[in-house]
């Protein structure tokens, strides 16, 4: 199943999970899954919804088993036993312009301000705010280059004049400190050959939320849906 996911270029993430819900199927069934019957994906499925496990995780399942029977053991039968499950998908939680504007003023640092600011002022996946570099950003053109973001998708993201200031006093910063290597990341992690994790933005965003007394569950992904929300 691996080796039929790399060939099919599965993102990194999408193979980890897949294999995550094939391995508590395995579990569940207390043998391998390639002797599964139609009864046994039915049990798990019923199993799944008795036990509360979200609408999500359920799909995320489905699509993780339907990959095993269907590309890797060849039973088309067996994928055709699960069962998507429908919900109503809710609207995301959104800060207001002002608060945005008070989370970033919070954020713990200027290297933190110009990331978040990144997130929020371009719209930005936290994944593809950690892995820009230097060279990404376009003053030129005022475009910020992502690549191989969602679906290994290169793209280009709005820069605005005002995010451009933040991004230059940054790299200023960390010219000084010495941690912004040519050519290297925008966001170094501790070490400067390393990126920024995602685990120290989502760290960064709930401490500035909370010094922001901003009440709402707060995410990297939220400055995103807020990007988008105040563009329209």
């Amino acid at each position: 199943m691996q080796q039929d996911m790399l060939m099919r270029c599965l993102g990194v993430h999408t193979q980890h999970d897949y294999v995550r819900h094939v391995r508590r199927f395995a579990a569940f069934l207390g043998r391998t899954p390639d002797t599964a019957t139609p009864d046994d994906i039915r049990r798990f499925q019923l199993h799944q919804h008795e036990s509360g496990v979200s609408p999500s995780t359920i799909n995320g399942a489905v699509s993780a088993l339907r990959f095993l029977f269907d590309v890797t053991l060849k039973r088309r039968d067996l994928a055709r036993a699960l069962v998507i499950t429908r919900y109503q998908r809710q609207l995301p939680d959104v800060l207001s312009i002002e608060e945005a504007g008070r989370l970033l003023q919070a954020a713990p640092g200027i290297k933190y301000k110009a990331a978040l600011g990144v997130a929020y002022g371009a719209g930005l996946r936290v994944s593809e705010v950690a892995h820009l570099k230097v060279d990404d950003i376009d003053s030129a053109r005022m475009l910020i280059r992502i690549e191989q973001g969602k679906g290994r998708k290169d793209r280009n993201a709005m820069l605005s004049p005002q995010l451009l200031d933040l991004l230059r006093l940054w790299w200023r910063e960390g010219k000084q400190r010495g941690v912004m290597l040519p050519h290297g990341w925008l966001f170094p992690g501790r070490s400067p050959t390393d990126p920024i994790s995602s685990r120290q933005l989502h760290r960064a965003v709930q401490e500035a939320a909370e010094v922001a007394g901003i009440r709402k569950r707060v995410s990297p992904h939220t400055l995103r849906h807020s990007f988008a929300t105040h563009l329209l």
